[in-house]
């Protein structure tokens, strides 16, 4: 118990190397972009313009605000989805760096989930546009949408750590995770009412973690609602489980990943 608690107390110790890996990665993935850093705020923007007018007007969802509705699920779920793959293959793509010199390897998949949440903080500013271009008013419930940020942050990290623990020695995981994600977004009211989806299949909804997070979300942003102690609890209990079981395999797997990358 002491060696894992140490573990977690020396994430302080190494703060300003994992700030430094994050910066590394924003500059290397805006280096030779003409638009640079601005991508972050187009690219949700242009893929809610093609969506709403799919699903909107093609497949007449009727859901009020669609366009804000839309934006808000998919920032957090390609959050969700572009930390965890990033995390997952961490560790072999630093593999030369970790055999050089000694770094805590939790590092790694850490600060891909930080450069992740960066480039999401950035896309936050596309869905107060498309709120303020549609007439929806934030009310004083929007100040708590960075807490359910923080809870899918968290829930991330968790996965990332597993991902990352497992993708070491079984690389093919990359090829089936891109799968899995594919299967997860379409098990997430991302695109489409959770009111349409048959009594039969509801539980896959309701055993989906990405649903509470995007729906506290959506309750602090979208609907001007302060998230009940249920939902708070939920989106609570789904981050720090998952966080704690990521870093508990990561930790039991560290220290056969030398001979693996």
């Amino acid at each position: 118990m002491n060696k894992f608690r140490n573990y977690i107390l020396n994430f302080l110790k190494y703060k300003n190397l994992i700030w430094k890996l994050t910066v590394k990665d924003l500059k290397v993935k805006y280096k030779r972009s003409f638009l640079g850093i601005a991508w972050s705020l187009l690219n949700p923007l242009l893929t809610m313009i093609v969506l709403t007018i799919v699903f909107q007007s093609i497949f007449r969802f009727n859901i009020a605000n669609f366009p804000v509705y839309l934006i808000s699920g998919q920032v957090l779920f390609n959050f969700f989805s572009e930390s965890t793959n990033l995390a997952m293959s961490s560790i072999f793509r630093d593999g030369q760096l970790i055999k050089k010199v000694y770094i805590p390897k939790y590092i790694f998949p850490i600060s891909k989930v930080l450069f992740s949440f960066i480039n999401m903080s950035i896309s936050l500013i596309a869905i107060f546009l498309v709120c303020i271009l549609t007439g929806v008013k934030l009310t004083y419930a929007a100040i708590l949408a960075p807490l359910g940020l923080i809870y899918i942050a968290i829930f991330s990290m968790g996965f990332g750590l597993m991902l990352c623990s497992i993708g070491v020695f079984f690389r093919d995981l990359e090829h089936i995770y891109s799968v899995i994600l594919t299967i997860w977004s379409y098990l997430t009211p991302v695109f489409y009412p959770i009111n349409i989806i048959p009594q039969k299949y509801i539980i896959f909804i309701l055993y989906n973690p990405m649903y509470y997070f995007i729906d506290y979300f959506r309750q602090t942003i979208l609907y001007g609602n302060v998230p009940t102690l249920q939902l708070n609890l939920v989106c609570l209990a789904c981050s720090v489980i998952m966080f704690i079981i990521g870093l508990y395999i990561f930790y039991k797997s560290q220290d056969k990943f030398v001979v693996n990358i």
